[in-house]
């Protein structure tokens, strides 16, 4: 597979798991939400009750505007083999596998999101990783920046989800 193409497939691998999010978020909270609640320390509730409010739309509102940020930097990637951007995307992505993982493991239950966390975006990042380093397509030292630099997509993330809020009911 070209590098084009593995670029390209973020894109593929993206919508696979926010799809699978989507279609079980909410009922997985209505099923969910009081043994969530009674298994986190206290310090977690507040913020919780609020993010058990969201509604399947309205999550897809939020995973509908990180989307339309992805796709111009896949693009640069893709087409003009500039990477860095989707490098501190994609760091973010694989961190985010762990959190599915850590909800699960925590919850000891399923959490929308860790099957396709699981089989497609751990193996795609891994690989995708692998790939543009061995190709020297980047440097070790700009995949470590690019973890910092990947949690500046969290403020998009949020900003998201308090839209498809306001703007989804």
């Amino acid at each position: 597979m070209s590098t084009q193409t593995l670029v390209w497939l973020f894109i593929v691998v993206f919508v696979l798991h926010d799809l699978e999010e989507i279609i079980w978020v909410e009922a997985w909270i209505k099923k969910n939400k009081s043994h969530v609640i009674h298994a986190v320390p206290k310090r977690f509730k507040k913020p919780l009750n609020k993010m058990f409010n969201i509604t399947s739309g309205q999550f897809a509102f939020a995973v509908l505007l990180e989307f339309i940020v992805f796709i111009p930097f896949t693009y640069i990637a893709a087409e003009h083999e500039k990477f860095f951007v989707f490098l501190s995307i994609n760091s973010l992505f694989l961190l985010h596998v762990f959190t599915h993982l850590g909800q699960s493991l925590y919850l000891k239950m399923y959490t929308p999101g860790v099957i396709s966390a699981v089989i497609c975006v751990l193996p795609y990042t891994l690989y995708m990783f692998y790939r543009v380093l061995s190709e020297e397509l980047v440097s070790w030292s700009e995949v470590l920046l690019s973890i910092p630099v990947g949690l500046l997509v969290v403020p998009i993330v949020l900003l998201g989800h308090e839209l498809g809020r306001k703007l989804v009911k």
